[in-house]
């Protein structure tokens, strides 16, 4: 038909680049070019078809996947869906690692993940599967917190050389000022709402930290083991194209 465009041929044409849509998403598929890692998937409310379809889109469009907040459902699904992934009950996330869908693997620095206690475990293996997914290499310091000093004395050649820690404590918080006062690295703290009463859900933790006088240490909020293993994994992955000589869009810094 001479100048006509059927409707949907039109919208396939004027859709935004990077945006694929899943009916119920809009799945930013050029986030990995702008901000260095892809969309992640906040799979808490979703249902596990709309987390499944999401996950096809992606890998659609060659990006990574990766979701948090996985519910055991979800998970199940996941795996049935996409055999090669992986799925930790535990920080409740499911990844695709990138050889399994072809991508190459990415650039990654090292960071040291620290935990005050075992009960921190949950969000900090959230930090370690976000770390993991970025591509850095995680080294694992657990259940040496202010309660006994001297166990984190014991494991201080560990922080050495770490382009990022990330420490993950609950109750009073204090840790991430006595690791920040051992090492040259940013750390990243995350509280916990691990505690008793007057601990308030992790808010005394997060005060904690907030007030550190350690002035390498930053925080992310309460139990959000993902945003310290995102914000950590990103400055290891700036570290790591720096020591190669390649910029972050791929060519060498001017």
């Amino acid at each position: 038909m001479d100048g006509e465009l059927p409707a949907e041929a039109f919208l396939r044409q004027v859709a935004p680049v990077g945006i694929g849509d899943t009916g119920d998403a809009q799945v930013d598929v050029d986030r990995d070019r702008r901000c260095g890692f892809p969309e992640v998937v906040f799979a808490q409310g979703k249902t596990a078809e709309a987390v499944e379809r999401i996950f096809h889109k992606s890998l659609e469009h060659g990006t990574d996947v990766f979701a948090t907040r996985v519910s055991d459902e979800q998970g199940g699904r996941l795996v049935a869906a996409f055999p090669a992934g992986h799925y930790n009950p535990i920080a409740r996330t499911f990844r695709v690692p990138p050889r399994e869908h072809g991508a190459p693997r990415r650039v990654g620095g090292q960071v040291t993940l620290v935990t005050a206690g075992t009960s921190d475990l949950p969000v900090a293996e959230e930090a370690r599967e976000t770390l993991l997914w970025t591509g850095a290499e995680v080294r694992m310091v657990q259940d040496v917190g202010v309660a006994g000093p001297h166990r984190l004395r014991a494991h201080l050649d560990r922080l050495a050389g770490a382009d990022a820690i990330v420490v993950v404590a609950g109750m009073e918080g204090a840790l991430p000022s006595v690791v920040g006062g051992y090492v040259d690295s940013p750390v990243v703290a995350v509280p916990t709402s691990v505690g008793y009463g007057a601990s308030f859900g992790g808010l005394a933790a997060l005060l904690g930290m907030l007030n550190s006088c350690a002035s390498n240490v930053t925080v992310v909020n309460i139990d959000a083991g993902f945003k310290g293993g995102y914000v950590a994994g990103l400055i290891a992955r700036n570290a790591a194209l720096a020591r190669s000589g390649v910029g972050r869009e791929g060519h060498p810094p001017t």
